[in-house]
């Protein structure tokens, strides 16, 4: 390979991870700023109480960025999210053990991602179409079957999984970094996880490549309908009581997050490292405010905005990267 096609497909590298570095930095200078305005932002209370409420997001994040990858989006997580949330209370006032009651909750988030994964992927159906019909769907029909109330009287065990609010807080945090580094690991080592990258950089050219492109969009509805199913356990157990109305609003975080950290809203290009850094940035963004004395109803503002500038420059760097292609190939 000649010297300066090197040097490009170097730059090219650098450029698929500049949103990452840009998200770090920009995370950085939020909490350079923060600390000099409200030092006490950095308490080990409020940091651990903002690592805990952010597990959940993340873990449903990670879904969503498999899901975004594949070109596909899923704006019915938030109503997945408090279905798993209920039936988790539900079934552990019944008795199931905690480990059996982690792999029903994945299995009925799983059910609930299948129920989108087929009318997307087997009917053809636009998926912002279908999410907002199952979004609006499970959420009035939970709302119809708990008539509100919330699930009360869970059992002693139950919360923090039964190991004291030390050992459990941990175990949240050990959780979710496994499942980010297991799938992170396997969106790069594993067959499917390129598949799925090649779904969403290029349906017909994964199908001539073998790839069976509506299998690969089912498959990412499910494991991101399962992963939303244990966020929901994840985020009930840290509570006496679990409301019937949880997640509202949960999918614009996990989507927030996952476009801000570099993931291309059109499929095709992403990371799971990205992901962790959006978590972060935008959990921070809303700790921060209360920390600084602004109304936190400019959260979801903020939020708004951050993720139009995330779409905009990833249309930049889209085509900042279709130049740098067409160099590689012209030296070549």
């Amino acid at each position: 390979m000649k010297p300066n096609r090197n040097f490009e497909l170097r730059a090219h590298t650098l450029t698929q991870h500049r949103r990452e570095w840009s998200v770090a930095a920009a995370s950085g200078l939020l909490l350079f700023l923060v600390g000099i305005l409200a030092p006490a932002f950095f308490s080990l209370a409020n940091l651990r109480d903002l690592v805990l409420s952010n597990v959940p997001v993340l873990v449903v994040a990670i879904g969503m960025t498999l899901i975004i990858i594949a070109g596909q989006i899923d704006i019915s997580v938030g109503s997945q999210f408090a279905i798993a949330s209920v039936m988790a209370g539900v079934l552990a006032k019944m008795g199931l053990p905690i480990p059996l009651l982690a792999l029903a909750v994945a299995v009925i988030g799983g059910l609930m991602g299948a129920l989108n994964g087929v009318l997307v992927a087997r009917f053809g159906i636009p998926a912002i179409v279908v999410t907002l019909a199952t979004m609006i769907s499970l959420r009035d029909g939970l709302r119809w079957a708990t008539e509100g109330t919330w699930v009360q009287n869970l059992p002693e065990d139950f919360q923090w999984f039964g190991l004291g609010q030390g050992f459990g807080q941990m175990g949240l945090v050990l959780v979710a970094v496994a499942l980010l580094v297991l799938f992170a690991w396997g969106m790069r080592n594993v067959a499917i996880g390129r598949a799925i990258y090649a779904t969403g950089s290029d349906r017909e050219a994964a199908r001539l490549c073998g790839i069976n492109p509506s299998a690969i969009v089912f498959f990412v509805f499910v494991v991101g309908g399962g992963l939303t199913g244990l966020a929901g356990l994840l985020n009930s157990v840290r509570f006496y009581d679990i409301q019937s109305n949880a997640g509202v609003g949960l999918e614009m975080k996990a989507i927030a997050a996952v476009v801000v950290g570099g993931t291309s809203i059109n499929g095709g290009r992403g990371t799971l490292v990205g992901t962790l850094l959006g978590v972060a940035l935008l959990g921070t963004i809303g700790t921060a405010l209360t920390f600084l004395g602004i109304s936190p109803f400019w959260e979801k503002a903020i939020q708004g905005a951050i993720i139009l500038v995330a779409v905009v420059l990833d249309v930049a760097i889209g085509k900042t990267g279709e130049r740098g292609e067409g160099l590689l190939v012209r030296h070549s």
